[in-house]
């Protein structure tokens, strides 16, 4: 059995992190991502609530509870528009799929990992317990 170092695992994460980053839905995710950045009406969008909501700060720090409430219900509104515009369903359409490849990898990581601490100790993998044998 080979033993890795941290900086051999490290590395290998690199590597797969590259490739990650060049699978469809990356790529695709990086298009949508110039595509929100240039549309002016995004922009724009965003900018009022980022304003409204540094707003809402500041009007809580002074415990405004009823202006903090209008501002709210204006980045609701704000928000809704956003949400209506096409790139900006895609856009999150294609952040939820990166998220779940992403949680995909590294629950598959956890995984195997804990089966090959299963396996490399004489244990059952299908109860799941690890066993006292330690192979070298």
């Amino acid at each position: 059995m080979t033993i890795y170092s941290r900086q051999d695992v490290l590395q290998e994460a690199k590597n797969l992190a590259s490739m990650l980053a060049h699978t469809e839905e990356i790529e695709r995710f990086k298009v949508l991502e110039a595509k929100i950045n240039e549309n002016e009406k995004v922009q724009e969008l965003i900018s009022q609530i980022k304003h409204l909501q540094k707003q809402a700060v500041n009007l809580q720090a002074y415990d405004k509870k009823e202006a903090v409430k209008k501002i709210d219900e204006k980045i609701d509104r704000i928000q809704d528009e956003l949400d209506e515009i096409p790139i900006v369903q895609e856009f999150k359409e294609i952040q939820i799929v990166v998220n779940d490849v992403l949680q995909l990898v590294s629950s598959t990581i956890a995984r195997e990992v804990t089966n090959h601490v299963i396996k490399d100790t004489g244990g059952d993998l299908l109860t799941g317990k690890a066993g006292t044998n330690i192979k070298k």
